[in-house]
């Protein structure tokens, strides 16, 4: 194991009926003025609106909506929000929604205490915030993300065209109600699910190989999701595999899987670039780049891509090289990304951009390289992998 120090920050509170339950209580740790946070509207659809606006009123909350959130948050959206909450001296953001919410929120609770635009402070000056941030709730609607788990967020500036991670604000609490995810669409849970195998797969594959317990924990996510997911193949409304995925995201994304590694998210860095030009699913266009990538860097680290294989893909290594079992791992992912009916090239996925050599080679241009993956990548082979999911 590498050296670590793991602190949790997220109070969760799991199950049907989560809300109604407990948030009447945590409300009264907080002061009066709540900004609710929220989508494009589907929460007034399935009712979680009425409910916890009717929980706000009984608790002698001011409430301020905070709509509109797209999925890829803007950092325009960040900032009308932050200067909502200065406005109505905001006490508490309650944002409910999935990861889309959830991460502006995290930067509009610290946007919101200080005059220092954060951007600059974080993404060209690299350092961090230093006021406390309003405090923060999440209530999930959507799961896949595990944003609710950490305090890193995902924003998209629009007048630089980068697409890239932020970190501010922990929720102080997150209320997981599995029943509130069975309105979704079903593409959107298929997708929101293969994030969270993403996630641990990129933890996963990250360039730390002594034994650990952390890639064990891992295996068992990864094993978890694929069973889930494809239960619901069969049946999308189960509600047992609805609540397996949501807490497998949790668990993606909470740090369990991560101490002790060093992480690759090299596919996550790719495809977030790839959003900051086309705005194009998140879960989706992951899934079409993790099997190109893997290709590409397989050769580094057979040994572990044959582990993936035999112990979430269940592929039998006899009679097959070690590199033979790697290739079968790879093939095992694409197989089961087809058979949820997942994009497999970039031409499938929606976009508000015509998706073009010219457009990859400008995503792989200012796409961010991390270091702690296999294979060091450089532009050229980003473009690559770009090229070959076209």
């Amino acid at each position: 194991m590498e050296n670590f120090v793991y602190e949790y920050p997220t109070k969760v509170y799991f199950g049907k009926g989560a809300a109604g339950q407990h948030l009447p209580g945590i409300l009264a740790d907080y002061g009066p003025n709540v900004l609710l946070a929220y989508g494009g509207g589907s929460i007034k659809r399935n009712g979680v609106y009425e409910e916890l606006t009717g929980i706000l009123q009984a608790a002698g909350k001011t409430v301020t909506e905070f709509a509109g959130i797209m999925s890829n948050p803007t950092w325009a959206k960040v900032q009308e929000g932050a200067r909502l909450a200065r406005e109505r001296k905001i006490d508490l953001i309650l944002a409910v929604g999935g990861g889309s919410v959830v991460d502006c929120c995290k930067i509009v609770a610290a946007q919101a205490v200080t005059d220092e635009d954060l951007w600059d402070l974080e993404m060209v000056r690299h350092k961090m915030p230093a006021k406390a941030p309003i405090p923060l709730g999440a209530v999930v609607t959507a799961s896949g993300t595990g944003a609710e788990m950490n305090g890193g967020a995902v924003i998209t500036n629009e007048e630089v065209k980068i697409k890239g991670g932020m970190f501010a604000a922990a929720p102080r609490f997150a209320v997981l109600d599995p029943a509130y995810t069975l309105t979704l669409p079903r593409m959107q849970v298929l997708s929101g699910a293969f994030d969270t195998l993403s996630h641990a797969m990129e933890t996963y594959f990250g360039r730390s190989d002594r034994d650990n317990v952390s890639d064990e924990v891992a295996e068992a996510v990864m094993r978890s999701t694929v069973t889930n997911m494809r239960t619901l193949l069969k049946d999308i409304n189960d509600y047992t595999a609805r609540s397996n995925l949501m807490w497998t995201s949790a668990m993606a994304e909470n740090g369990i899987l991560k101490v002790g590694r060093l992480t690759d998210f090299e596919c996550h860095q790719i495809e977030h670039q790839l959003g900051a030009y086309t705005d194009c699913n998140h879960g989706q266009g992951l899934a079409v780049i993790h099997p190109a990538y893997y290709r590409h860097i397989y050769k580094s680290a057979v040994p572990k891509f044959a582990r993936f294989a035999r112990n979430v893909w269940g592929i039998d290594p006899a009679g097959k090289t070690e590199e033979e079992a790697a290739q079968a791992g790879i093939l095992a992912l694409e197989a089961f990304i087809l058979e949820c009916g997942l994009p497999t090239k970039l031409s499938q996925l929606r976009s508000r951009a015509e998706i073009t050599p010219a457009l990859l080679r400008q995503v792989a241009d200012s796409c961010n390289l991390l270091p702690n993956g296999y294979k060091q990548l450089t532009r050229d082979e980003v473009y690559d992998i770009l090229m070959e999911c076209l």
